[in-house]
Order: C-alpha cells, then structure tokens, then sequence
C-alpha cells in the first residue's frame, strides 16, 4: 500500500527573542501499513488553515502594535520632546533666577512708595479667589452647559467693563490705557455674542453631548485641584518678581524684566492647561471611541511622563498658532471678496495660518496622549482627516474655543475686581498694576479649569473624524454638516 506523507512548516518573521516561533514543525508521518483517506487530508488541512490564520493575526496585532510603539520611539520624536522638555525646565531655572533677582533688588531699593503688604495680599487673595472661582465655574458647566455658554455672553463682558471702570477711577496714563483697553475688550465681546447667535444652538448640543463623556468623579477633580494649587504656588512665587519690579521701577530695564516675567508665567500656566486636557482628552478619547473608561490615573501618569516634551512644545506653539489663526479669519470678514491693492496680503496670511494650524493644534494633544505621537505629527494627520471629512468648516466654526475665552475673561474679571478694589481701599500706588497682574492669574486659573469640557470636545470630532458611523455619538456633528452644505447651495 502507497504511504501518505503530510509536511506543515510555520515560520514567523523575526528570530531570537523578538520571534514567537523559531523551529519548524513538521508532521511526517510514514505508515507503509496505514492509509489516509481523503476526509482525513481534509479535515488535518482545515485544522492547519485555522491555526495558520490565528497566527497571521497575531503577527498582524502585533505589528500595528510595534508601530505604534515605533512611533514613539522615533529618535526625531524622542530627540525633540526631550529638547521641549529641556528648554521648558531651563526656562523655569532662569525664571527663578531672575524672580530671585528682582526680590533682592527691590528690597535693596527700599522705595518708600512701595507697601510690600499693600501688594501681596491683594494678588495673593485674588489668586485664592480666582481657584475658588474657576472650580465652582467649572462643575457649573459640567452640570450645566448650555445654561454655562449662554452666561458667559453677558457676563464676561459686564465684568470686563467693571474692571474698565475700575481702572478709570485711578490717576496715571497707564490706568488710562488698561482701563480704554479694558473697554473696548467688553464691546467686542458684546457685539460677537450678537454676531455667533446662529451658532449657539449647535454649540449646545456638542458641549452637552461631549461633557458626559466624562462627567465629574472625586479623582479627577483631585488632579484638576492639583493642577490649579501648582499654578497658585508659582504665582504666589511670580508676584515676588513683580513686586521688585514695581518696588525699582525707576530701572530703565523694567519693562523688559516684566514682559520677561509675562512670558515666563504665561508658558508655564498654558503647560499647566495643555497637561490637564491631554489627560483628560484620553478618557473622553476612550469613553467616544470603544465605550470603555480609562482610568485618571494612568492617563495623567502617561501624560507626565510620556509625553511631557509634547506638552511643553504646544503650550508655546498652539496658543501662537491659535491667535494667527484668529486674526486671519478676522481679516478674511474685514476684506471679504475685495480685490483691492491693500487687502492683498490678506490672503497670503491666511493661506500661512492655513499652513501653521497642521503644526500644531489642540485637536492633535488627543493623539498625542491617545497614541503617544508627536504633537506636529498628530496635528497634520487629524487636520487632514478633519478635510476628507469635510469639517473644515465646521471646526472653523466651533465655539468651544471662543466660549473658553469668554469663560476665561469672567475669571479675569472676578479676580481683577476683588485685588482692585482692595488695592484702591488701601493704597492707591498699585491700584494698575495689580488690578492688571490679578486678571491674568484669574484668567490663566479659569483656562485650567476649563482645560476639561475643551478636551472633551477636542476628542468628540477626533472620534467623528476617525468614524463617521459612530453610533454612541449621536447625530449632532452630521446634522450640522448638512446645514452647513445646504447653506452654501
């Protein structure tokens, strides 16, 4: 009788230790007494096809893997958040540094027009004032968010034109200039609550839809708290620098030392911001895109140390490449369809808003800690996913971005009020000075905060945008786009 013999090889790409399998498997059987029928060669090749494709699954799962591993490894990517992360915490020496500086001199100069209590309580019970103020604005809008975007209209500006007011009572072209500031600051809040009307309706339905997908536990707000206490303490540091300032500030280089403190605050407060909504941007990510929930820990844990060179990059770029951004579109409703000489740049500058907005945008941080790319990477891949999408439009249209400003200024203007009129009370030296330095921590304080509900929406049209079929997010991104489309028809 005829032997039937049977030979399977299996061999994964890869050897040693990076290899599943590094032998060949055979099956060889030769039974010069034994025969096989044609059901048994079938039924061993049906069990040989069902194994072979288990593993080529697993080769595949684990290829994608690697290459999302890969792209976090990637030396281009590893180098420049090491750089970002490098340049970051050099900054913050040099910023102590100079902080340490400043305090010295200013005692040094022993100004008798400068009261060292008559300045730091005010800013220090602002900043208190403004942590306070930024939680209890943040569960409001978390509870309620339309009722939230519909206050923040009236109330940003009227508190803008308070400061205003406030400003004006005080003696000096500097309080002048602030307070006009100030002023014109509140109309154009005004006039742009009128203007975006249409758009509200839409804005409601994608902050409320977006919020729940992580609504508010103990954890979570315990980082949020953390992040604003850390933001406190160095401004509690910062006002040290400030107050030397203002003790010398018969120094020929005070304005210099004050745009450098500025700077200093604003990147490190927009870092504080940025870290908060990549983290929380990776539980909204989870929750939109398989219906799990991440746990906060692990997402702000990965965030602080896996991607914190990314963080400290977009907190210096996308805020750039948001106020660009901005004034492109600005100068696109100023020039319209004109074709005159002067507004011919115009469209040059927006064509290179166009070009910066891939760079670098908030969109991309839900990539960067969802995927760990980097942040440039991130944001060209989803921009252009947002263009095949067509939500263009859309996102140029989105409010969350306007309404966290708006948002922002009422924290400004609560803490601006509350160190004003302290100041004004008590000695009327500083009454500019820290009505101006309470309103950037007040509004810095709020932007953290509200580093939440925006991540959130950042991760809604980046789950849209990966799968436009997605059934846990409703039909409020594809009802918008209708409108939009059967508006330009």
């Amino acid at each position: 009788m005829e032997s039937n013999s049977v030979e399977i090889s299996i061999r994964e790409a890869g050897s040693g230790e990076n290899g599943r399998y590094n032998t060949i498997t055979r099956i060889n059987q030769i039974a010069p007494t034994q025969t096989y029928s044609n059901w048994d060669l079938l039924l061993l090749l049906l069990v040989f096809h069902c194994f072979l494709a288990s593993e080529l699954h697993y080769i595949s799962s684990r290829s994608q893997a690697d290459a999302v591993d890969l792209n976090h490894r990637r030396p281009s990517a590893n180098f420049a958040r090491r750089l970002a992360a490098l340049l970051f915490f050099a900054h913050l020496v040099a910023a102590a540094i100079l902080i340490i500086i400043l305090c010295i001199r200013g005692f040094l100069a022993r100004n008798p027009a400068f009261h060292a209590d008559h300045w730091f309580a005010p800013l220090l019970t602002s900043a208190a004032a403004s942590t306070l103020v930024a939680l209890l604005w943040l569960l409001f809008v978390l509870h309620r968010p339309a009722k939230a975007l519909k206050t923040s209209l009236w109330l940003s500006p009227s508190l803008a034109c308070a400061v205003a007011v406030l400003l004006l009572t005080d003696d000096g072209g500097y309080s002048l200039a602030f307070g006009v500031l100030a002023l014109a600051i509140a109309l154009v809040q005004s006039l742009y609550g009128c203007w975006i009307t249409r758009r509200l309706h839409h804005a409601y339905e994608i902050l409320s839809a977006s919020v729940t997908a992580v609504p508010p536990n103990f954890m979570l707000a315990m980082y949020v708290a953390l992040a604003l206490l850390t933001a406190f303490v160095y401004f509690s540091f910062w006002t040290l620098g400030a107050g030397g300032v203002a003790a010398n500030d018969d120094s020929r280089l005070a304005p210099l030392y004050v745009l450098l403190l500025l700077l200093s605050l604003a990147w490190t407060m927009q870092a504080i911001r940025y870290a908060v909504l990549v983290a929380v941007a990776q539980l909204a990510y989870a929750k939109f895109a398989s219906g799990t929930e991440a746990a906060v820990v692990a997402a702000f844990d990965a965030t602080a140390k896996r991607v914190l060179g990314d963080v400290c990059y977009g907190s210096a770029v996308v805020p750039t490449v948001v106020a660009v951004r901005g004034m492109a579109q600005a100068m696109g409703l100023v020039v319209g369809d004109s074709d005159e000489f002067l507004f011919s740049c115009a469209s040059c500058f927006m064509g290179v808003a166009d070009r910066l907005v891939t760079s670098g945008n908030r969109w991309g941080l839900v990539y960067v800690g969802v995927h760990g790319k980097w942040l440039g990477n991130a944001s060209a891949e989803i921009w252009d996913m947002f263009i095949k999408q067509g939500m263009g439009q859309l996102i140029d249209l989105d409010l969350t971005g306007p309404f966290c400003f708006l948002c922002g200024v009422a924290g400004g203007g609560v803490s601006a009020l509350v160190a004003g009129s302290w100041s004004l009370a008590a000695h009327r030296g500083h009454v500019t000075d820290v009505t101006v330095y309470a309103f950037i921590i007040g509004y810095f304080m709020t932007r953290i905060a509200m580093a939440w509900p925006q991540a959130c929406v950042a991760a809604y049209h980046v789950v849209f945008a990966e799968n436009p079929q997605n059934e846990q997010l409703g039909a409020c991104i594809p009802e918008r786009l209708r409108q939009l489309r059967s508006s330009r028809v």
